[in-house]
């Protein structure tokens, strides 16, 4: 479903800061609209990233529509592309297609492309985040776009790498079979944290739905999902490693 929050502006973005040694860069390649902060200009580079990375999910799916289209996951064989192969791994615990592990797909491939080059470096597509760093981070957890994020999620420098995914029923053009304003996976995995989100936030619906979510998670866990965070209306709920602080 649409969320009732849609905007091509993400206005989210303006809370996104470059520390000291390091540039903030958007790159758009068709469809993907990646912010990226780094210790380098990378714009150019990070742009046949993602241009290389889209080509092989595409021409994938040229010939195997279904890995588009499925809402429930997809076996691939051992000699698709890595990146289409990482996505169907990742949606098979989850329950769900491959695609709703696309963004996490892209950011990760960036993420790890570039991080030799730039130990510090943030990927963020659409509300699904890779992150690599050498020192503390706090990363917003948005639900309302008009009132702003007042929860961030506090990252120790041992963290690192960290993936951080959000889907939402109300916010987004991203296909949501749930209503809840938010889900956020916490996840070393950028692809695993994507499908999760989406899982997850499929199955919120109301207030009543909070335990089930908290629930699945925790059987998720065996598969590398490290924490989540939801919201349905005014009530919250969290579970694994998140150390959440207020934002001023």
């Amino acid at each position: 479903m649409a969320g009732k929050h849609l905007s091509t502006e993400r206005g989210y973005r303006r809370m996104v800061r470059a520390r000291d040694g390091e540039v903030r860069f958007q790159v758009g390649v068709e469809q993907t609209d990646l912010l990226v902060v780094a210790e380098l200009d990378l714009h150019d580079e990070v742009a046949a990233c993602v241009a290389r990375v889209r080509g092989e999910i595409k021409n994938w799916i040229m010939f195997h529509p279904e890995f588009a289209e499925s809402l429930v996951p997809v076996a691939v064989p051992d000699n698709a592309p890595d990146i289409v192969r990482a996505m169907a791994a990742a949606a098979e615990p989850c329950g769900v297609g491959p695609m709703a592990a696309v963004a996490g797909a892209v950011a990760q491939a960036v993420g790890e492309t570039f991080g030799p080059r730039s130990p510090n470096i943030l990927v963020e597509n659409g509300g699904d985040t890779y992150l690599r760093s050498t020192r503390e981070r706090v990363v917003a957890l948005l639900a309302d776009p008009e009132s702003g994020a007042s929860v961030g999620l506090r990252l120790e420098s041992t963290a690192f790498p960290v993936a951080l995914c959000a889907s939402s029923g109300t916010i987004g053009h991203s296909l949501s079979l749930g209503t809840g304003d938010l889900v956020a996976v916490r996840a070393k995995d950028a692809r695993l944290a994507d499908a999760a989100a989406t899982a997850l936030c499929n199955m919120l619906n109301s207030e009543k739905d909070m335990d089930k979510v908290l629930r699945r998670a925790r059987e998720l866990a065996h598969h590398g999902l490290e924490g989540v965070f939801a919201q349905y209306d005014a009530k919250v709920a969290a579970w694994g490693d998140l150390e959440l602080v207020a934002l001023d």
